[in-house]
């Protein structure tokens, strides 16, 4: 199993972190996602992931990288 690690911004509230783990985890591959609201990461893990495609999704959902 795989595990990406970003900073992002715009990562407020519960709601933020709900958002991000429901729009990554309808990618392929994302067994879990873990969003630290106060320090605006986000970790993903899963198999055959694609930090490009993880980054791509998290701009579109309005969270880009730090």
């Amino acid at each position: 199993m795989g595990e990406e690690t970003f900073q992002v911004k715009n990562v407020k509230c519960g709601g933020c972190a709900a958002n991000i783990q429901q729009g990554l985890s309808e990618l392929s591959g994302v067994e879990s996602v873990d969003v630290v609201v106060e320090g605006g990461t986000v970790t993903v893990k899963g198999t055959g992931l694609s930090r490009d495609v993880l980054a791509a999704r998290l701009k579109e959902l309005g969270y880009p990288e730090a």
